[in-house]
């Protein structure tokens, strides 16, 4: 495989969080059922992780899950900084 030069951690950081997607989902009879409807194609390769496999309680999941609800929020309102400029002040610290 070739490797992708992205010019910048941001870059490759962006590059794979747009190709992935988090669906929920629950195990019946044996198979997979994705809980929310998505339009993936036939043949789409998915990886599946197990939730709950941490040891979180449900109320620090909810909150877990309501912090990421309100970055991306704040992300969608232009409210953040690049990868880069993260990068940067963990290592100034």
């Amino acid at each position: 495989m070739i490797g992708l030069d992205y010019g910048s951690p941001s870059l490759a950081i962006s590059a794979i969080l747009c190709s992935m997607a988090i669906l929920r989902g629950h195990v019946e009879s044996g198979r997979i059922i994705v809980d929310d409807p998505m339009d993936l194609p036939d043949g789409t390769e998915v990886e599946i992780a197990v939730a709950g496999d941490d040891d979180m309680t449900p109320d620090e999941r909810a909150d877990v899950e309501a912090s990421i609800d309100r970055g991306l929020e704040q992300a969608a309102r232009g409210e953040s900084i690049s990868a880069d400029e993260l990068l940067r002040r963990l290592k100034a610290t």
